[in-house]
């Protein structure tokens, strides 16, 4: 490949990867340098919809696109480029709690439980390896990211996503620790300990994420793994504070969020299972006069929201039973009798009819289940998928709206008379009769910022003026000057090969 390469991996998962990448992406774009991201495997329900190259399929078909990660398509925003699913060719998205949907270069390749997907590792990699080379085309730097850590030596042997990339690319490896979570001294100099020589020289340094306070009480540390592992630190990174207004990827910061201080209207968001492009919150969350509490199981839903909204689900007839046995229909059906408003995106719009049926068990191995039933509509699953980015526009309000869909199933019913939305010249969705049930197909519902505003004010709330999409490149430039002070950039790109 042409361009040089750098690669970020961790010493464990959720240590920031994504972000640090993102913001390496940034910096490097603003130094003029013509930059892509690159990660070979992703695992994350979090998926956004690339464009094909090649692929002569109309963008209003249902095969309009492909999916990649949401943290790559973020990450190709960093570098001013559009995204494509050479950024991330092979997607899995957890469906069960032992297998996983699989996607390969945006299509879906088929179903896998984990040992399963072992043994297709080796397969997959060609295809990793071919995307490897176009993203590099006409790039100056490819900055890639790993997933999980390289110290998980017995994936080692059909490993794609780490060392097994890192080595048959000929990529060096940056190693991040996470000192959050304690331990960072060790995990560091642990990878180093139990890698085998050809994995550990791959490693040109490391560097520290999420330091909170004086960095300088961290320098007898670096003077520890120094003297443990001989390599080099790139730099101590504080806590980013910017990265908090960038959409999140991995549900597991789901578990970290605390309901903030009280505003003037409360959304609630009940945590399912398989719960999908959640970052479909992130515009309200940048309110000031919006509070969104996600709801984790075992919790009911507060009495005071003035707002439930149902998120994306990748098993809807899953999430859907896990729904009332957390005593989540009763709270809903207690939310409507006191007047308040509902939004189904998606699988939460499927859950809002009267039935979900899957008899071919797309899904599993439950094929009916009944819906909330706060719209009338049934929906079918079936086995073509759409994705695509779309035009749309509301339909109650007459303002434009941005977005995409990637879902299964077929909706029908009397309810579907009232479309929320016209998307690509069709209509989407169903509002019950009172107005106040919403549902749609159409993820990115909120981004519109007109229609946020305005869909606020329905509420009794007033909008912030924010501009979401201006805010996330502000994040992102906040984000590339941190790194810019506390990380070594020049030597970081300076390795690359």
């Amino acid at each position: 490949m042409a361009a040089k390469a750098i690669m970020l991996q961790g010493t464990g998962s959720d240590v920031g990867k994504s972000v640090l990448v993102a913001g390496l992406c940034r910096a490097a774009k603003m130094r003029g340098l013509k930059v892509r991201p690159f990660k070979p495997q992703n695992m994350s329900n979090n998926a956004a919809v690339a464009d094909i190259p090649g692929d002569d399929i109309p963008g209003d078909d249902k095969a309009g696109g492909g999916e990649i990660g949401r943290a790559q398509w973020l990450q190709a925003i960093a570098c001013g480029v559009a995204p494509t699913v050479h950024m991330n060719p092979v997607l899995l998205k957890p469906q069960s709690d032992v297998g996983s949907q699989v996607v390969v270069q945006g299509k879906v390749f088929g179903e896998a439980r984990a040992r399963d997907y072992q043994a297709m590792k080796g397969r997959l990699m060609d295809a990793v390896l071919e995307s490897w080379a176009k993203v590099g085309e006409g790039a100056d730097l490819v900055i890639v990211e790993g997933a999980g850590s390289p110290a998980e030596t017995n994936l080692r042997s059909r490993d794609i996503a780490n060392m097994g990339f890192a080595t048959r690319a000929n990529v060096p490896v940056v190693l991040v620790g996470d000192i959050d979570r304690g331990g960072v001294i060790a995990s560091v100099a642990g990878t180093h300990l139990i890698l085998p020589e050809e994995d550990r020289r791959m490693i040109v340094g490391y560097l520290i994420n999420k330091f909170r306070g004086d960095v300088s009480l961290f320098d007898d540390g670096i003077k520890a793994i120094g003297k443990f592992t001989g390599w080099p630190c790139f730099g101590v990174v504080p806590w980013l504070k910017a990265a908090a207004r960038l959409p999140s990827e991995d549900s597991v910061v789901l578990e970290r969020l605390a309901s903030g201080e009280k505003r003037a209207l409360k959304v609630a968001v009940p945590m399912l299972s398989r719960i999908a492009n959640f970052d479909d919150l992130e515009p309200l969350k940048a309110e000031p006069q919006v509070e969104v509490v996600f709801v984790p199981p075992g919790k009911p839903l507060p009495a005071d929201a003035g707002l439930v909204v149902i998120p994306g689900s990748k098993s809807t007839i899953g999430d859907l039973l896990k729904f009332r046995e957390n005593g989540w229909d009763r709270d809903l059906l207690a939310h409507r009798k006191r007047g308040g408003h509902v939004v189904g995106i998606c699988g939460g719009f499927q859950m809002l009819g009267r039935k979900v049926s899957d008899p071919a068990g797309i899904e599993g191995s439950v094929t009916e289940a009944e819906g909330l039933g706060l719209l009338d509509i049934e929906t079918l699953m079936e086995p073509e998928k759409t994705v695509r980015n779309v035009s749309a526009r509301s339909v109650q309000f007459d303002l434009p709206l941005e977005g995409y869909e990637i879902h299964l199933g077929r909706t029908v019913g009397p309810d579907l008379a009232r479309p929320s939305a016209i998307i690509n010249g069709i209509d989407d969705g169903a509002i019950s009769a009172d107005g106040k049930v919403v549902g749609t197909y159409l993820h990115g519902l909120f981004s519109a910022d007109a229609f946020r505003a305005r869909f606020l004010e329905s509420l009794g709330v007033k909008g912030g003026g924010i501009d979401y999409r201006a805010d996330v490149e502000r994040a992102l430039d906040e984000v590339a000057a941190e790194l810019e002070t506390h990380l070594d950039c020049d030597a970081i790109f300076g390795l690359a090969r």
